[in-house]
């Protein structure tokens, strides 16, 4: 059997944007009535990413959580914010020219370093069901991970539960 569902979430300008959609991936689980097989949630945006960690229960002074501000200054380690032109090869002409041809300003198309950070991490994230419960320890959680901070905008999170 399969179960599929969609939803909406907001994310923010200006910063990496975490969503915990683990509630919303439980609640479709429950509605499939699968007992036995994987829950897979999943995003088609190449700018984000979906992960599972566990909760780190303090803050930051950026308003994310610990675990996620240190996973924020990893990627900015690794893949650094494009916060002017030419850090990255992209977008070259050619894609700075379609963007505009298809309404997009040219700041949003400077957003290399999403499409990285997308790229390390993964898009989708597998979890099994067992008995009818996802199995993600005492402390796990799923996170919708927006890393385009270019603008706000909505994003669809997407889940597939295959089993029986």
């Amino acid at each position: 059997m399969i179960y599929k569902e969609k939803f909406k979430v907001q994310s923010n300008d200006k910063a990496v944007t975490f969503h915990n959609v683990t509630a919303q991936a439980k609640e479709a689980l429950k509605k499939s009535g699968i007992k036995d097989g994987i829950v897979v949630v999943y995003s088609h945006h190449t700018t984000c990413c979906v992960i599972t960690q566990e909760c780190a229960f303090d803050m930051s002074m950026t308003g994310l959580e610990t675990l996620q501000q240190d996973l924020v200054n990893a990627m900015e380690r690794i893949s650094p914010e494009q916060k002017y032109e030419g850090i990255y090869l992209h977008p070259g002409p050619k894609a700075l020219k379609f963007a505009e041809e298809h309404d997009e300003d040219a700041r949003g198309c400077h957003n290399t370093d999403a499409h990285l950070r997308s790229s390390i991490i993964g898009r989708s994230e597998t979890i099994v069901v067992d008995d009818g419960e996802m199995d993600l320890g005492e402390f796990g959680f799923i996170y919708f991970i927006d890393f385009d901070s270019t603008r706000a905008r909505q994003r669809t999170v997407q889940i597939m539960i295959i089993g029986e």
